[in-house]
């Protein structure tokens, strides 16, 4: 069982770990990296992370955690376009913030797993999953409201705005600007009010 104190370095941990791999990539981190920037010694990152996969694997967990926030702003739930657009926003606005560089994004994550590492990818795919259930479970009450036509494909929409947040994502941190995730926003709600009742 993990001591209060314990928990609070095993999360400061992860979040600098955070912090280097969004500067500098999963490849370009090594765990002395994250020892001597967390201020903790050898023994204790290889106490709470045996390998640098555990610690990456912690890292998108707590980036899932993140990113569910905004998708979830608030915790207010998704079920209305209005809700949908201010989400939106607030993902342009993230990338804006961000300058396009130096956030640790799923996204980006993904982008550095090693095709062997099968336990990350299924960590990522199930991060992934999350996120479109908080995003199905808005376009579900606004279908059962009657916002939505009864053929609207939830998986479908919900895959589609998913695909615009973290292509957006990725492409606004590469070209260091927020106009590909305003595009793949806008696109995608668009293609959800195409099934307005």
């Amino acid at each position: 069982m993990i001591t209060r104190k314990g928990q609070a370095t095993k999360e400061h941990i992860v979040e600098t770990a955070a912090t280097l791999m969004g500067q500098f990539g999963v490849a370009g981190t090594s765990a002395d990296d994250v020892r001597k920037a967390a201020g903790v010694s050898g023994s204790q990152l290889a106490h709470y992370f045996g390998s640098k996969q555990a610690l990456v694997r912690a890292v998108i967990s707590h980036q899932s955690e993140s990113e569910a926030v905004v998708v979830h702003p608030m915790l207010r739930p998704l079920d209305s376009m209005v809700a949908l657009h201010a989400w939106a926003d607030a993902a342009v606005e993230n990338v804006d913030h961000d300058s396009g560089y130096g956030a640790c994004t799923l996204a980006m994550l993904a982008g550095s797993v090693s095709p062997g590492d099968e336990q990350t990818r299924v960590e990522l795919c199930s991060a992934f999953t999350r996120l479109q259930l908080l995003l199905r479970d808005g376009l579900s009450a606004m279908r059962d409201r009657g916002d939505l036509r009864s053929d609207a494909d939830l998986d479908e929409l919900s895959m589609v705005l998913l695909t615009a947040l973290q292509g957006g994502t990725l492409l606004g941190q590469t070209m260091k600007t927020s106009t590909p995730m305003r595009s793949a926003m806008n696109a995608a709600l668009r293609y959800v009010e195409s099934f307005a009742a």
